[in-house]
This record gives structure tokens, C-alpha cells and sequence, in this order.
């Protein structure tokens, strides 16, 4: 074994776990069956969302009261009633006790309200105030525990706030989950395995109607969705993702990638088709593909495809410039427009960007390609508006990933892979799987509230917000 591969096994020894390096917790993922979390939930709070939490999530989980000595898996606190910079002593007064009676993997949650939608400064003030807590919390956590913090619009779950709300193992509640609806996609996947690698995010949900699955474990179930980009890694995994939660996938990537192409879309029972994206003509390619397959409108596109080309702008030449721009950014603009433009989108549809962590901090050498992840989050706020003004079904959202195993990373030299794996509250690299849980959850039906969104999977990099 060369000398690179035993230094590595050594580092992510027992032995260098015991001389400080750190090694992180192996993560609870989603896995088809097993229960959404594997233990009980304590729910607090005295805001306008709480009395209807249990009734949202239903028999799926159990509960505890705040006081109860057991173990629990996650905590949620509904943060909405904090209307004063004074009120903040609220999260410490559940938190601070409940923190040494978290399990491994524990999932945390803070509920507020969106700050700018606020009427009252003082209460704008305080909710803003959240995010600060959150994400100091999550750097706190060990043992691979998350902690994430959902604004939502004051119409939800407005006039059905209830006194205790959550806070007794048994009891009635006062509130009903019908104006909480919305708020279940996020809630659920936020509390379950598919966020491992999710943490410090701050999520936005709208009071948009939105109706739950017939079945949470298919809530895909019957729609189309298109990936670009795979072939390979992260696209590839998308489309495993997006196919085991009952979509009809159509797999994109270069003619140069056709195995790889073809194995993917075998793998999902999909289709394959060999594209540039970067063609004139893509979005029609597309669109037509989709119709004579399925006869139907696209329901989700993701926005996956993408190179790197990296040198310092001082060293870069035109051609690396152009390929990183021409593939990551406008092949995504222009597609979307288009494909908008023909209606060949369903009222419904779901348009998912895959951003980077780099297109928040950047990065040394990346001119061009965070260029592009900066871009793909202009998209998302530039289509965000724009659907929100036609009153329309249609969402937009990005993930930004961190450092995740793949080849490409694989084959980084072992010191920056290290340094990658570990500089983030989690200590480790994430999954494709974790990437592909994430667009997924953007992909649901039920997420009709959830858009505008640029959702880390970094597991809290130290770089960026």
C-alpha cells in the first residue's frame, strides 16, 4: 500500500482519535422502513406553531415532556412567540436543560418567524437574533447532533396558537395541523436521516397551500423529473434518490458519458438521453424527450451538471473561463427560460440548482467556477420573486455542497483532503446520497411553500454563512 494510503488509515484511526484528531460520528441516514427518528421528540415553545406540531407530524414519532429524565431525539422549539429582544431568555430557559439528554444524531430545530415580514421592529429585532443562536448552537453539538432554524410567513398557523403546546406526554391539543400544513415537508426532513449532513441552515417556508403524500416513503410518486449531469457522482445519485421516492427520471449528460449515462438511467428505470447542455437547442431536446416518453409537462428539473477548471485568474486562459461559465451558469438560465417560455413546465414544477459552498465564500483558484455557484444562487432569487408573483405553483431552490466524498475529491492530495473532511461542525465529509436527500426534499409536492432557498450540505463548513 503506498505510504499516503497507510498515513491515511492511520489518521482516521482509534489511535489518532485518541492523539486529538478529530474523527466525527458515524451519521444516521434515511434508510427505506426504518422509523423517521430513533427516539422520542420534546416540543416547547409557546408561539402561533406549536400547539399544532404533534398533530402535523402524527403517529410517526413519540413524545416527551420537557422535564422527563429519557434520552430524546430531538428537540423543537417554537420560537414564534418571541416578540422582544428581552424574550430571548426563552431559548435558554428549554435548551440549557435539555442539551446533556440529546442522543447521538439528535436533531434540533428552531421555529421563528420570518424577520422581514415582521411588523413590529422590536420583533424583528428578536427573530433576526435566532439566527445567531442556531448556528452558535449546531457548533456546539457533538457526536453528529444538528441544529437548523425555519422562518416562516405569519400567516402560518395564524389564530391557532395553543397554551402548553407540547410540553405534556399526554393531553389534548388546542391547535389543529390544517394551518400547518406546509410546514411538514421541511419539519420531517429536517427531524429524519436525509438532513445528516445538513447543519446551521436557515430554511424559509411560505404559507403557500400544500397538501401531504398519500405515502411520506413515495412522495414522488408518478412525476417527471429531469437530472443533468448524470452520469456520474452526485447526478447519479440524484436520480437513485429521486426514482426510490417514486419519480419517473430522464438522465442527462454528455454523449461522451454514454455508459455511465446508460447505467445511471438502467439503475432507475429511467431514460437516458446524451445531451450538451450547452446546445442551442437543449431545453427543446429536453422538452420533446420528455413528451414522447411520457406525455407529460416536467415536474422537476435539477440544474446538476457541472466542470471545473481551476487556476488563479492570472494563469486562466479563455477557453477555461468560458467552459466553467458556459456549463455551470447559462446552460441553466438559459434551459430554465426556455423550457418557462414553452410551458413546458408543469404549474407544479420544481427547478433545483446545484450551487457550492465556494459560490458563498470562495475559493482560491475558483474565480470562474465560484463565479458560476454565486450565479446559480442569483437564479434562485431572481425566479423566486418572479414565481411568487404570478401566484403559480412553481418553486426554485439550490443546494450549496461542501466537501463531499467523491471521485474528484478522492483524487485531491491527502493533507487538503483531510483538512476538507474535517473543517466543518461535523467533522467529516458528507455523502452524495446527503446532496441528493436535500434536492429531493426540494422536489416534493408537499415543499409548494418551500422556495427561494440555498441550503447548505456542508455539515456547517467553517467558511461561509
Amino acid at each position: 500500500m503506498p505510504k499516503s494510503g497507510l498515513l491515511e488509515q492511520f489518521i482516521n484511526s482509534p489511535l489518532a482519535a485518541k492523539a486529538g484528531v478529530p474523527q466525527g460520528e458515524k451519521l444516521r441516514r434515511h434508510a427505506p422502513g426504518e422509523p423517521a427518528l430513533d427516539g422520542p421528540v420534546v416540543i416547547g415553545g409557546d408561539g402561533r406553531l406549536a400547539g399544532g406540531l404533534r398533530d402535523l407530524l402524527g403517529g410517526d414519532y413519540q413524545y416527551l415532556s420537557a422535564e422527563a429524565d429519557t434520552k430524546r431525539a430531538a428537540l423543537v422549539f417554537d420560537a414564534t412567540g418571541i416578540t422582544r429582544p428581552e424574550d430571548l431568555e426563552a431559548l435558554y430557559d428549554f435548551f440549557h436543560p435539555q442539551l446533556r439528554k440529546v442522543t447521538p444524531c439528535a436533531r434540533l430545530v428552531v421555529l421563528g418567524t420570518t424577520p422581514e415580514a415582521t411588523a413590529d421592529i422590536d420583533e424583528r429585532i428578536a427573530q433576526r437574533a435566532l439566527e445567531g443562536f442556531t448556528r452558535s448552537l449546531a457548533k456546539e453539538l457533538r457526536r453528529g447532533a444538528t441544529c437548523q432554524l425555519v422562518y416562516t410567513d405569519p400567516a402560518l398557523g395564524a389564530g391557532s396558537a395553543a397554551t402548553g403546546a407540547g410540553t405534556g406526554e399526554g393531553g389534548a391539543h388546542a391547535a389543529s395541523a390544517s394551518g400547518l400544513t406546509p410546514l411538514a415537508s421541511t419539519l420531517r426532513f429536517l427531524l429524519s436521516g436525509k438532513s445528516a449532513f445538513v447543519d446551521g441552515q436557515v430554511i424559509r417556508v411560505g404559507a403557500q397551500a400544500a397538501e401531504e403524500p398519500a405515502d411520506w416513503e413515495r412522495p414522488l410518486e408518478g412525476r417527471v423529473a429531469v437530472v443533468t449531469g448524470a452520469a456520474r457522482g452526485i447526478g447519479a445519485t440524484i436520480a437513485e434518490v429521486l426514482a426510490r421516492d417514486g419519480a419517473r427520471v430522464v438522465c442527462v449528460d454528455i454523449p461522451a458519458a454514454g455508459e455511465g449515462l446508460t447505467n445511471t438511467a438502467n439503475k432507475v428505470k429511467g431514460t437516458a438521453l446524451p445531451l450538451d447542455v450547452t446546445a442551442d437547442n437543449a431545453a427543446e431536446v429536453i422538452a420533446e424527450h420528455v413528451r414522447e416518453r411520457f406525455d407529460a409537462p416536467i415536474d422537476t428539473i435539477v440544474h446538476n451538471a457541472g466542470v471545473t477548471r481551476d487556476k488563479l485568474l492570472a494563469n486562466m486562459n479563455e477557453g477555461q473561463w468560458k467552459m466553467v461559465q458556459n456549463i455551470n451558469l447559462v446552460a441553466p438560465v438559459r434551459i430554465t427560460e426556455a423550457l418557462l417560455e414553452a410551458g413546458a413546465l408543469s404549474d407544479s414544477a420544481r427547478v433545483v440548482g446545484v450551487s457550492s459552498m465556494a459560490g458563498i465564500s470562495g475559493n482560491r483558484g475558483q474565480t470562474n467556477y465560484a463565479t458560476t455557484k454565486a450565479g446559480v444562487i442569483g437564479l434562485v432569487d431572481a425566479l423566486s420573486g418572479k414565481f411568487a408573483e404570478t401566484g403559480a405553483g412553481l418553486t426554485v431552490n439550490a443546494v450549496a455542497p461542501g466537501f463531499i466524498e467523491t471521485a474528484m475529491t478522492a483524487a485531491m492530495p491527502l493533507g487538503p483532503r483531510e483538512v476538507g473532511r474535517r473543517i466543518n461542525s461535523l467533522q467529516q465529509g458528507g455523502q452524495t446520497v446527503d446532496v441528493a436527500e436535500t434536492i429531493a426534499y426540494f422536489a416534493a409536492p408537499a415543499s409548494s411553500a418551500v422556495s427561494g432557498n440555498t441550503v447548505r450540505v456542508c455539515g456547517q463548513n467553517m467558511m461561509g454563512a
